[in-house]
């Protein structure tokens, strides 16, 4: 099993998490399995940017980015170089820190 933790985020995870996920699962779906709340507006179809996430630790033990995954990624806000999209990111054998950004590009166009 590979260790996942979630740094803190105001609102949907104000304490931060930390659990243990099966390899081979996306970051989502155990992110969902341990009630972590993240927005997946397109039902993880790599079809949006709701479900964006920073990888703060363990970044390159995943396999790389898809050319769609990196096309969506560049409407995201908060882009930076950690990111991937959780539905396409799959956990691996190592473990991994995930941070959440702030806003999603729902809440950004929304004027949350």
């Amino acid at each position: 099993m590979t260790k996942i933790i979630v740094l803190p985020h105001e609102e949907l995870c104000p304490e931060g998490a930390m659990f243990e996920a099966e390899p081979g699962i996306s970051i989502i779906d155990s992110l969902l399995k341990n009630h972590v709340e993240l927005e997946h507006a397109c039902e993880k179809s790599c079809a949006c940017t709701t479900c964006h996430v920073y990888i703060r630790e363990g970044f390159d033990s995943l396999k790389e980015s898809t050319e769609e995954e990196d096309d969506l990624l560049d409407k995201a806000w908060g882009l930076d170089p950690d990111s991937r999209l959780s539905c396409q990111a799959l956990v691996g054998d190592t473990d991994l820190v995930v941070e959440i950004p702030k806003y999603t590009i729902n809440m950004v166009s929304e004027n949350h």
